[in-house]
């Protein structure tokens, strides 16, 4: 087996930054031999700051070409996802990504069918699975406590957390939308996955833009996330809701928000099974509610969860390509999950239920 995983990181903005880098840092058996951003100082300020020995360049393009790159992490706005993976793809690259996988489904099908055609491995971003929590959670539902998982809500509510306003973030041909499509897809995937991976057939929805005008105070952290443009584009919902039918008859509502008056942030899955129910908070928290002796009992690991979601995914995708591990991820539940996320924009653009 190949002993090293030369890297080459496309997009050098704040996820690379505070979500990727660390652990390419910390991770002796990859290399990251080439950093590509169009914007030069910013690629060259990541490259002095994070890896020093890494080439420059600000084309994608030019990175593909090169020979001593076996994979490349796309962590770039989310229209050129889907561009660069089949790109990356025709150059034989494997491929990370960022989520969301792309911002139509045709494009993350487009990137599923050249994965399999170079035989190449395609891995999106799905952190939240690996936080302790999500695994507990994981091992008590595949061991039959909960029974029949069949109902349960999902989301990530934010009181004032708009990121780069005015910039790419809040500009439909470049996002995909607002947060139903930035935040919706880490819960709607969660929930999914600890539900055991239906198959989602019907989505209705609706979505709203509140604050789009409004200005003042941030808190949250992830507002920090994107350029910020005075006077530019805001075309995108502020909060999405909306309810997933699936094949095996469970739902599932969701609610997504950048900004609402809500008391404070919190990401949030909570399952109704037959035997069991489940409340995960926030990547640290998950708490099992059951009958125990003829009482109702809540259950609950003990000790401190860690949410190492962002490292633990990219290992995964290292410990596939150089151990020959199970992949975490198949390219058929990104292509599924932005079916879903269209879906619901649909819905709330016609007041109908989308079959899918």
């Amino acid at each position: 087996m190949q002993k090293t995983l030369r890297i080459g990181i496309i997009g050098c903005g704040g996820i690379a930054r505070w979500a990727h880098a660390p652990y390419y840092k910390n991770e002796k058996r990859v290399k990251i031999v080439a950093v590509c951003d169009i914007l030069p100082d910013r690629v060259k300020q990541f490259r002095d700051d994070l890896f020093p020995k890494a080439e420059v360049c600000t084309d994608y393009r030019e990175l593909l070409k090169r020979k001593d790159v076996d994979a490349v992490d796309i962590c770039t706005p989310n229209d050129l996802h889907s561009e660069i993976a089949v790109a990356a793809f025709k150059a034989k690259k494997h491929v990370f990504c960022e989520k969301p996988d792309a911002v139509s489904p045709e494009k993350a099908l487009a990137m599923k069918e050249a994965s399999e055609k170079a035989g190449k491995l395609l891995m999106v971003m799905r952190n939240n699975r690996f936080a302790d929590a999500s695994q507990y959670a994981r091992k008590f539902i595949a061991s039959g406590r909960m029974g029949d998982v069949y109902a349960g809500r999902c989301g990530w509510q934010r009181r004032r957390g708009i990121p780069g306003k005015g910039g790419w973030f809040t500009t439909k041909a470049r996002s995909g939308g607002g947060p139903l499509i930035d935040l919706g897809v880490h819960m709607i995937d969660l929930a999914i996955w600890l539900m055991g991976s239906p198959r989602p057939v019907a989505v209705s929805g609706a979505a709203f833009c509140k604050f789009a005008e409004q200005s003042g105070p941030s808190d949250s952290a992830n507002a920090a996330f994107g350029d910020s443009k005075s006077g530019g584009v805001f075309d995108v919902e502020d909060l999405a809701m909306g309810m997933i039918r699936f094949d095996n008859g469970a739902v599932l509502q969701i609610e997504c928000s950048w900004a609402s008056n809500v008391k404070t942030e919190a990401r949030f899955v909570e399952l109704r099974g037959e035997k069991a129910g489940l409340t995960w908070r926030d990547g640290n928290f998950v708490e099992m509610h059951t009958e125990q002796d003829g009482q109702l009992v809540d259950v609950k690991p003990a000790g401190n969860l860690r949410d190492e979601g962002h490292a633990r995914n990219l290992q995964n995708f290292v410990e596939v390509l150089l151990d020959g591990a199970e992949p975490c991820y198949k390219p058929q539940q990104g292509v599924d999950m932005i079916k879903i996320l269209s879906a619901v924009y649909e819905s709330a653009k016609t007041g109908k239920e989308v079959r899918l």
